[in-house]
């Protein structure tokens, strides 16, 4: 019998359609795991190849994640059981380029629904909006007028002491000198 019937009938379930005891459609692809966890693919299939990460590899060498197994993962490394319902994170981009900013914006929205973001053109109005959405990560452009990067993140540092949000200092200009006074000021990426 052919795997495919009439093209105005429904294709037939095979046996193939199952592995593991879960529906083909339960499963997901590296990229759509990445795309669920904002990391890369390849970082995906390193978790997967170390363990971290369970995955089956279909008879054409392919590897395929479970749904559950994905969202046990994630609430596992966000340290939040899977059940529970929490806030929405909340992302704060200090950047005095508004397009900059607006397609970082865009991106997030596209890539994590849910989160909420806010934009502070300077280094006072983020000290306002700091203070009024408590956010959990906070993107910085080290090259803003008026203030230093590094300042604003030792700002936060004594702002939220062991709270602060995570801190990604961005920046075109990136070199070892900067990278070591923003970090020494509190950034972690």
């Amino acid at each position: 019998m052919p795997d495919f019937v009439a093209d105005s009938r429904r294709r037939r379930p095979r046996i193939d359609d199952t592995f593991a005891g879960v529906r083909r459609d339960q499963f997901l692809t590296p990229t759509q795991v990445a795309d669920r966890l904002l990391v890369a693919p390849v970082t995906v299939r390193l978790w997967a190849s170390k363990g971290l990460l369970p995955s089956f590899t279909t008879p054409g060498g392919h590897r395929r994640f479970r749904s559950d197994d994905v969202e046990t993962f994630m609430a596992l490394h966000q340290q939040q059981p899977a059940s529970t319902k929490t806030a929405p994170t909340r992302i704060l981009i200090i950047d005095d380029d508004e397009k900059f900013s607006r397609h970082l914006t865009v991106l997030i929205a596209k890539r994590a629904a849910g989160v909420l973001v806010d934009v502070a053109p300077h280094g006072f109005a983020a000290g306002v909006k700091c203070e009024a959405m408590r956010p959990d990560v906070v993107t910085l452009n080290l090259q803003m007028p008026g203030i230093d990067g590094s300042e604003v993140c030792g700002l936060l540092r004594s702002m939220f002491g062991r709270s602060k949000p995570r801190i990604v200092a961005l920046t075109g200009m990136a070199t070892e000198e900067t990278a070591r006074r923003v970090l020494a000021a509190g950034a972690d990426v």
